[in-house]
């Protein structure tokens, strides 16, 4: 029961969305959908974070698990290798910007939070430029590191992943809270199966097929309309 609790308590800080990792500055790419109208209420909104969600089981959650499985067998260049293999999945400029930045973020708080030899030369790496340091990879390394076992990393991933959008959503979109809280209660209904087929998937299998995603990503690269950074 101790045990439990102690893991329970690190994966509600370090999945909460107050977690100083910069999470609040991006929106997946809602800005540009609000903005050329295709998220427009609560129905769209709920499509958009379907989509997205799906997707990132497959790139994100997949390289997630498989940094969580690199790390508990100790197995470094593999961990190295999920990292450069998720950062080619990366289609535009903004998502490459995001993964690396969020996740040398995490892998530094971490380093204060508590001692890992393996986070530690993680950090070192990516301060070299030795890896890219995406968020996924390193909320692996730091799941594993902490005990948190592979099922609970991936909901919190989802979570996350969803989050990020709904909470942006308030900001840019005509929903309320009632919306957006609905609609992450919906989405637990499929972490289960999108769980079951990553955790089946190699890096090399990773796979990312959101072509109109990717359009409103660079159209956000050159566009004005900034409500989270500058």
């Amino acid at each position: 029961m101790t045990r439990n609790a102690i893991t329970l308590m690190r994966l509600l800080e370090f999945t909460d969305s107050a977690f100083p990792v910069g999470t609040f500055s991006f929106s997946n790419g809602l800005e540009t959908a609000a903005e050329q109208g295709l998220v427009h209420d609560a129905a769209t909104l709920e499509a958009y974070t379907q989509d997205i969600a799906r997707q990132a089981a497959f790139t994100d959650g997949v390289a997630a698990l498989n940094a969580w499985r690199s790390y508990r067998r100790e197995d470094y260049p593999a961990v190295r290798e999920t990292d450069r293999q998720l950062l080619r999945s990366k289609m535009n400029d903004e998502a490459r910007l995001m993964t690396r930045r969020m996740g040398k973020k995490l892998a530094e708080l971490s380093k204060h939070i508590f001692a890992d030899e393996t986070v530690a030369r993680w950090l070192e790496e990516i301060d070299a430029d030795l890896t890219p340091g995406c968020y996924p990879v390193a909320q692996g390394i730091v799941f594993a590191a902490c005990g948190i076992g592979e099922e609970e990393l991936f909901c919190s991933h989802q979570y996350g992943v969803v989050n990020m959008i709904l909470s942006a959503a308030l900001r840019c979109v005509r929903v309320s809270h009632f919306d957006t809280q609905r609609i992450l209660f919906r989405a637990a209904g499929s972490v289960e199966a999108l769980y079951r087929e990553a955790r089946e998937m190699t890096p090399q299998e990773m796979y990312t097929f959101t072509p109109q995603a990717d359009i409103l990503a660079s159209l956000h690269e050159k566009g004005s309309k900034r409500l989270f950074m500058n």
